[in-house]
């Protein structure tokens, strides 16, 4: 079993070290509700317009006085608005017109649905780019499905998995949350070669479906020829509400609205309107302005602590998970800790989250996401904290405040979850 830099064992199901704290999804649950009650202490204190999201995804619930009473009506409402939904799915996404669109709860949950819809007990194959990995939802629904996952990075190693697993379902992530994209060239050769081997191909786009178009000049998501694409409502650009949007041919859709609708992950009438606007609302100058704003951060971050172990993306800078333990040991005088990096990066998550109102994905991911430390400012965040030096050293100061309680199980036990341990 592979290990991380400081030989704890990776869970190879969430691509991360558990810890004596945070064991498992139970956890970060508790770690989710605590950070649910810091907010509110924190709005409390500074008020709603203080708030710094950084996590990437607005989520507000853009919809307009005449949705509510007619749209956001459970019974009659999603037939008043599905032809524009659809129409509105098919130019955002850039298809053809005669594709079908729906919503679900999550993109996760539509990641799953489709798993379970088409994988028909075979292996799946997954292209992601090389030195990232699948998306959770991918590796669960595969389990639910008691299936493999075949990760593959390149276009050998797609001919290789179609013909050794002969899947009934491809999955391509064009661009991971780490940001990590894939080459148009590669994603049409990948498409063409998994459809004529009878593959259904299914392209995970969640941040994709913008971020290439806007900030890379890539093709539109549906242009590649896969039988179905997903997108969020929320992330790169979009305002929200949290769901995930699918688009594509009918007969591939339709299964995996059936199986999100067995499994209770469809989107009701408000949340289906609600990503309807989100993507209506969409320019791309809202996504030009938050990627502005992450590289700035980049810039005052790596002045702060260390160009060699800050990384930039588009969106933002990352500290990987590893480098956040090891800028903590060397910050407490330490060689070794009983902490692991997924514990460390929640904590210093946690900190901002109480001084400084800033939320992120340590403090706010769902259980099994991604733990590095990731800064991908939306529209004024940064400006709400003081500006990019500001929530730089910000960070700094929640790292040194972590690191004097390193060994201190109590203390990260309270800031974690609200308790003593």
């Amino acid at each position: 079993m592979s290990t991380d830099r400081f030989g704890n064992t990776i869970d190879p199901g969430v691509g991360y070290a558990r810890g004596h704290l945070l064991r498992g999804s139970a956890d970060e649950v508790r770690r989710l509700a605590q950070a649910g009650r810091v907010a509110a202490d924190f709005v409390a204190r500074e008020g709603v317009d203080k708030i710094a999201i950084c996590t990437g995804n607005l989520r507000f619930y853009p919809i307009t006085s005449d949705d509510l009473p007619i749209h956001c009506e459970e019974w009659v409402g999603p037939g008043l608005f599905s032809e524009e939904l659809r129409q509105t799915a098919i130019a955002h996404l850039g298809g053809q017109g005669h594709e079908a669109a729906a919503v679900v709860n999550r993109t996760s949950a539509g990641i799953v649905a489709t798993v379970l819809a088409h994988s028909n007990q075979r292996p799946v194959v997954s292209l992601v780019a090389l030195g990232d990995r699948s998306h959770a939802s991918v590796t669960r629904g595969a389990k639910l499905a008691g299936v493999d996952v075949i990760e593959v990075h390149d276009l050998d190693g797609v001919k290789a998995a179609l013909k050794e697993h002969q899947p009934a379902l491809t999955v391509i992530t064009p661009v991971t949350s780490e940001l990590a994209m894939l080459s148009d060239d590669l994603m049409h050769q990948a498409t063409d070669l998994a459809r004529t081997a009878g593959s259904l191909v299914f392209l995970d786009d969640a941040y994709g479906a913008r971020f290439r178009p806007v900030l890379h000049g890539g093709g539109a998501s549906l242009s590649f020829g896969a039988d179905l694409v997903i997108t969020n409502a929320d992330k790169a650009g979009l305002s929200g509400p949290r769901a995930g949007v699918l688009c594509g041919s009918p007969d591939a859709l339709v299964p995996v609205q059936a199986k999100a609708s067995e499994l209770g992950m469809e989107a009701r009438a408000p949340i289906a309107v609600g990503a309807m606007r989100s993507l209506q609302g969409f320019t791309p100058d809202l996504l030009i302005q938050e990627a502005k704003d992450g590289q700035d951060l980049s810039d005052a971050l790596a002045a702060a602590l260390s160009k060699e172990r800050v990384s930039r993306s588009a969106l933002g800078p990352k500290i990987a998970e590893d480098d956040v333990l090891s800028f903590l040991l060397e910050m407490a005088g330490q060689t070794e800790t009983s902490r692991v990096p997924a514990e460390a990066a929640a904590a210093v998550g946690m900190l901002l989250l109480r001084d400084k109102g800033v939320v992120t994905v340590n403090t706010h991911g769902q259980p099994g996401g991604r733990v590095s430390i990731r800064l991908k400012p939306t529209t004024g965040a940064v400006s709400r904290v003081g500006g990019a030096s500001a929530m730089a050293n910000a960070l700094l100061q929640a790292m040194r405040e972590t690191a004097a309680h390193l060994e201190d199980t109590a203390w990260f036990a309270n800031l974690l979850f609200g308790e003593a341990q």
